[in-house]
């Protein structure tokens, strides 16, 4: 019985599948631009005045930390719960095929051109040019940065897919076609990756005032990117899910390794 809700509750998202996007969008644009206003415009000032150097890097590093700790036990939970006949991919193929049958091809042309964000072949062009400026500016350390985060992700993607071997849902509206392993999703993960780092990047070069504009930018990108996977039906509910996961979890280790290394070499002293 349990089940039989579940399943009708898919359908129902399925039948409801874009105001429920644009519900989600918002409210995950509403929470990071509160949090991140919060962060920006009370808690890190007052931190940075009333705690010392070690501390504000343990505050850094523990919630760097903590969202790594959280996104890689959330793609191991995605994972441990696939396989023909399992709840979770009963509850994926049933949304999968009511987005099929009720969301029109109006609203399906229109993520197709958003699923682009997420093309390897852009995501490396992106790649390239960030690189270029920030090697121009004087930030080569940042650059390689960069390139090391996108690049890393671009390799271990593949290999997750080779471990999994999930196939595809049906995608037949002739929009978009993918071949290869669903779980989990690349595209999702390198928007993450790409638009997360993105963030980060402008966090480091920018003005404090595009600081949240930033963040909520690459937010948006990367959640859109992967919804449009899903509407397009070229991956489960749950690959996606997972992409958002690893890509965090992944960003997360980029990111702390990157600040770890800046402070080591701020904290060094100079050679004689």
């Amino acid at each position: 019985m349990e089940l039989e809700a579940l399943l009708a509750a898919a359908d129902w998202a399925g039948r409801h599948a874009l105001p429920l996007f644009m519900i989600l969008l918002g409210v995950l644009l509403l929470t990071v631009g509160v949090v991140g206003w919060l962060w920006q415009a009370h808690v890190w000032p007052r931190a940075r005045a009333g705690l010392p150097q070690p501390a504000l890097l343990l505050l850094g590093v523990g919630t760097g930390f903590a969202v790594l700790v959280a996104a890689a036990k959330l793609f191991a939970d995605i994972a441990e719960r696939l396989g023909d006949g399992a709840r979770m991919s009963l509850l994926d193929e049933a949304l999968s095929l009511s987005i099929r049958q009720h969301v029109d091809l109006g609203t399906l042309q229109v993520f197709t051109l958003v699923t682009r964000l997420g093309d390897a072949g852009l995501l490396i062009v992106l790649a390239l040019g960030v690189a270029a400026l920030l090697w121009r500016r004087g930030r080569g350390a940042l650059a390689l940065a960069w390139l090391l985060a996108l690049g890393g992700n671009a390799l271990l993607i593949p290999l997750l897919k080779r471990i999994f071997e999930r196939v595809r849902p049906v995608h037949d509206h002739g929009l978009v076609s993918e071949m290869g392993w669903s779980f989990p999703s690349g595209h999702t993960a390198g928007a993450t990756v790409a638009y997360g780092m993105l963030a980060y990047v402008a966090l480091r070069v920018l003005p404090d005032r595009w600081h949240v504009p930033a963040v909520l930018a690459a937010t948006a990108l990367a959640f859109t990117v992967g919804s449009s996977r899903v509407f397009l039906q070229v991956h489960f509910a749950s690959d996606v899910l997972a992409g958002f996961a690893w890509g965090a979890a992944w960003l997360a280790v980029c990111v702390l390794s990157v600040e770890l290394s800046r402070r080591y070499r701020l904290r060094a002293p100079p050679s004689a």
